[in-house]
């Protein structure tokens, strides 16, 4: 790398080092230390919301119910992470470039902004989610236990959206200014309260132990709520406060419609693109349903699930390392040093390979131990380790994109990511779910519609039609189940980290403007 970068830009120390925010000073090894270990800490406590959450399920009376109401719950909750995400995405970009640069006034106009933003998009998500989501129950084929469960849980989740929103919107701002350890305490509240709250109130049966009421499924929604708006009230604190170098200050909260344009140019690319993976998912889970209903086999959406938040634990260096890049990415370009910028990817991304190889070692030689930690239903403990036996292959390649997807994100480069999300999920994933596991499609059992027709007496007459198709079959000679489905989704995988390392390799996400 050439000396005279970190040398001459304005941003820099002759060393190489940023000159502001919470990074100042630091070389680049310690700064990705600093950002990574406590993303990674606070990744496992978000991951152990959910963890919690279907461990409490299956251990309630209808276990196999709950756990596949908590199932589909977690696709609905994941669109609305989308809202966490787009609006977090274009607050870190924005910060970061702004604090790499010594600008610390725009940096708090931003932080005001997404505040504003994150109130108006959580209250309309939270009326939306409240409405939409009772047809999503038929759709998963779920049985009648889980499809009230999954209504109760999913009402109570709607009211809690406002202050989860402000919650991961803010989470986002700290670490686009360069403070990963802070949103770590507001994140071991919000587990605290989340795991006392959903034991108390949903009566499930933990290590002998049983909660004073009886609420099941709605008990544990209550205690994530709970939890969500504790997690708020300690990170609007910190902002208030100034604790990331930036700070809420009341005139910054006013709408700023430049601001607004600038979070939210950067924001809907990336919403487009996680919401074209989120209902690529979401065809793969109904695939999932489908399985489940065509073969018998009530409990596949909770075996899926539960096989998901044990892999999730893997995903956890992943996104501690693209967190890491993506801030170290923003404040690098914003310092006018894009070689450092790469080179920081790179070593994050390095570190992220290696821990998920050790993840994939373990699914692949013993997991039938993480399951039995997570669940004793005869389902899950039957399929869950032969799912982990598959992504264990996949680690290493799934690791490279966690941490070049985040990166390219943290440098704006969002138009990118979203083509390279859409191809892969829609033009490989989908068919490759569909071919291996040999899922047939049903079909409405009679699709009806009324046509007003004028009779021969010069009125009108309803004409109905009807149509009764049936079934799609797979033609794939191949009829792996659930198992297959994951093989499919596996290498799918390994296709979107070549895509995603290729755009690394070519540059052209250092040269966005945002």
């Amino acid at each position: 790398m050439p000396a005279v970068g970190p040398v001459t830009s304005p941003g820099l120390s002759p060393e190489g080092r940023l000159r502001s925010g919470k990074l100042a000073g630091l070389s680049m090894n310690r700064a990705i230390w600093v950002l990574s270990w406590p993303v990674m800490l606070e990744s496992f406590l978000n991951s152990l919301v959910g963890v919690t959450d279907t461990a409490i399920a299956a251990r309630l009376p209808d276990g196999t119910a709950a756990t596949d109401a908590i199932a589909g719950a977690s696709y609905i909750m994941w669109f609305i992470g989308l809202i966490f995400m787009a609006l977090g995405i274009g607050a870190t970009a924005l910060i970061a470039r702004s604090v790499g640069r010594g600008r610390m006034a725009v940096a708090n106009a931003v932080l005001g902004q997404t505040v504003t933003l994150g109130l108006v998009v959580g209250v309309a998500t939270a009326v939306f989610i409240a409405f939409a989501s009772r047809p999503v129950a038929g759709w998963l084929h779920m049985s009648g236990p889980a499809e009230g469960a999954f209504n109760s849980y999913m009402l109570v989740i709607a009211g809690g959206v406002p202050f989860a929103t402000i919650l991961f919107a803010l989470i986002a701002c700290a670490r686009g200014a360069g403070d990963s350890i802070s949103p770590l305490y507001a994140m071991m509240v919000r587990n605290a309260v989340n795991i006392a709250v959903s034991w108390a109130l949903s009566g499930a049966d933990v290590g002998g132990f049983s909660g004073p009421f009886d609420l099941g499924v709605t008990g544990i929604a209550i205690g994530t709520v709970a939890g969500d708006i504790a997690g708020a009230a300690v990170v609007v604190t910190m902002a208030v406060r100034g604790r990331w170098g930036i700070r809420i200050l009341a005139r910054r909260l006013r709408p700023h419609w430049h601001t607004m344009r600038r979070i939210v140019r950067l924001g809907v690319p990336n919403f487009l693109e996680t919401l074209g993976m989120w209902v690529g998912n979401f065809l793969v889970i109904l695939m999932v349903g489908w399985l489940g209903a065509s073969r018998g086999g009530e409990g596949l959406l909770g075996t899926h699930m539960v096989a998901i938040r044990i892999e999730a634990f893997s995903f956890l260096a992943g996104f501690a390392m693209g967190a890491a890049a993506a801030t170290l990415a923003g404040q690098y370009l914003g310092a006018g040093a894009p070689e450092l910028a790469r080179r920081a990817i790179f070593r994050c991304a390095l570190i992220a390979a290696g821990v998920m190889f050790a993840f994939g070692f373990v699914f692949l030689f013993a997991p039938e131990w993480p399951t039995r930690m997570l669940s004793s239903q005869p389902i899950h403990l039957e399929y869950v380790p032969k799912l982990l036996i598959v992504c264990g292959f996949i680690q290493i390649p799934f690791g490279l994109a966690i941490v070049t997807r985040g990166a390219m994100r943290g440098a704006g480069d969002v138009r990118v990511v979203m083509t390279i999300t859409w191809v892969c999920t829609y033009a490989i994933r989908i068919p490759l779910a569909y071919f291996f596991s040999g899922v047939d499609i049903p079909l409405p059992e009679r699709f009806g519609i009324e046509l007003m027709l004028p009779d021969q007496f010069g009125g009108d007459a309803l004409l109905p039609v009807s149509y009764s198709p049936g079934v799609i079959e797979n033609p794939s000679p191949i009829d792996g189940g659930l198992v297959g489905l994951w093989i499919g989704i596996c290498l799918e995988h390994v296709i979107r980290c070549a895509l995603f390392v290729a755009r690394f390799v070519h540059g052209g996400w250092a040269r966005v403007r945002v």
